[in-house]
């Protein structure tokens, strides 16, 4: 009588094409590298090598099996084994090893997917059905089923050639659905802090903050593109006067009454400041006032163009000075045409030249006060237009949508009393 032991469970681990009996109890987790799993248990094998060998392979699995199956010196047939519920048939057999392989796609012959926290797990089996030889009534052997696992931990850099994450140059990172959250405040006269009280009187100044909070982001630089002041929420309605217009041109600054700037230097790139004489509707009883500032920003080594830029009229010059870079970049504001349709949505909008401007009281008459009613919407969602770009800007309504590019709309409500 052969002996009888059992063998329990034996794993095999390939890497690289070697092959490595495998521990089921010491195997380290970590490992990136694919393994298999095969249980023997039904083999009752004597011989002390492993009758079945598995190498897991990037897109299949090598499975080679020595044809003493049970260790008994007896060879089973080739034709008797076969791989997966798809019974497929081996492909190679030696001689001279006394072994036959089987090649199969992770996907062949009936093989199964289990997906599991850490690993993808491909399951098939070897499967021995012996057939009667010379006297077909008996058999010397039992069929047996070799369950087999090839293990792909999901944690695994499967590229040739990684790339390492990085923010910069920022042409070479890819952010998806980023977030950039904007501000818009009023500002106290020396701009260290928000102003606290919300009374303003015709004949001061508005200090205006625009920011973006640019933590875990290359270096970027505000502009603010336009700001309209209407007497409604709504960006198209039929009284309104844009204060700053054509892509960050302070065009109120430009009227005789009115001393409007931008406050050069920045504080930082990603805040930009401005100064405007305040200012109400001429004949409008409604004495309620929205400022709608549209903000963006590019790269901060990006350097400003007619797009991107701060401009405020001198008038000692009389010509228009940019924040920062050449003086040419403001050439456009006395043209009123900066090279891209403009997003502001006035419909009427009021213009010096025409002299239907919203005119702004006399600081003798002192008739009137402005004061600010509701809060600052300063979040939203924007992607940094390139250098030479500049048209791939959509509005973003309401703010925290997700989307790739987009620009922001900060508004603050103000009203006007009668004093």
């Amino acid at each position: 009588m052969r002996p009888r032991s059992s063998l329990g469970f034996v794993l095999f681990c390939w890497i690289f094409g070697d092959v490595v009996a495998y521990n089921p109890w010491g195997f380290p987790r970590g490992d990136p590298s694919p393994w298999a799993w095969v249980d023997v248990s039904q083999l009752q094998a004597a011989a002390p090598l492993h009758p079945v060998a598995v190498q897991c392979q990037e897109a299949q699995m090598v499975v080679t099996v020595h044809r003493d199956l049970f260790g008994t010196g007896r060879l089973v047939r080739a034709a008797e084994l076969t791989l997966g519920s798809a019974a497929c048939l081996p492909v190679a057999q030696s001689a001279a090893e006394g072994t036959v392989t089987f090649v199969a796609g992770l996907h062949e012959c009936g093989s199964t997917l289990q997906v599991t926290p850490d690993a993808l797990v491909y399951s098939t089996s070897l499967n021995y059905k012996p057939v009667p030889a010379g006297n077909p009534v008996i058999i010397r052997t039992s069929p047996a089923v070799v369950p087999i696992e090839c293990h792909y931990p999901r944690r695994y850099n499967v590229s040739s050639d990684g790339v390492k994450p990085t923010w910069v140059p920022f042409r070479s990172t890819l952010s998806s659905e980023e977030k950039l959250p904007f501000s818009l405040r009023l500002m106290n006269d020396d701009w260290s802090a928000e102003r606290l009280s919300t009374i303003f009187q015709l004949g001061e100044v508005l200090h205006f903050q625009a920011g973006v909070n640019t933590e875990n982001h290359v270096p970027l630089r505000l502009f603010v593109d336009n700001c309209v002041a209407t007497t409604t929420p709504d960006k198209s309605s039929s009284l309104q006067y844009p204060f700053i217009d054509f892509s960050g041109c302070l065009v109120d600054g430009q009227l005789d009454d009115a001393t409007s700037t931008f406050i050069s230097p920045r504080p930082r790139p990603d805040v930009l400041q401005f100064a405007v004489d305040a200012f109400k509707f001429a004949g409008d009883s409604s004495n309620l006032i929205y400022v709608i500032c549209h903000l963006k920003v590019s790269m901060a080594d990006q350097a400003p163009d007619p797009l991107n830029k701060a401009c405020s009229f001198n008038k000692a010059s009389n010509l228009w000075a940019p924040v920062e870079g050449t003086w040419d970049v403001c050439s456009c504001c006395e043209m009123r045409s900066c090279g891209l349709a403009r997003h502001s949505r006035r419909l009427h909008a009021p213009s010096r030249w025409q002299g239907g401007r919203a005119r702004r009281e006399l600081p003798s008459q002192f008739g009137g006060c402005l004061h600010k009613v509701g809060p600052t919407q300063g979040r939203g969602i924007v992607c940094v237009a390139g250098a030479g770009s500049g048209h791939n800007h959509l509005l973003i309504s309401p703010p925290q949508m997700q989307v790739t590019c987009g620009w922001h709309w900060g508004w603050l409500q103000l009203l006007v009393w009668s004093c």
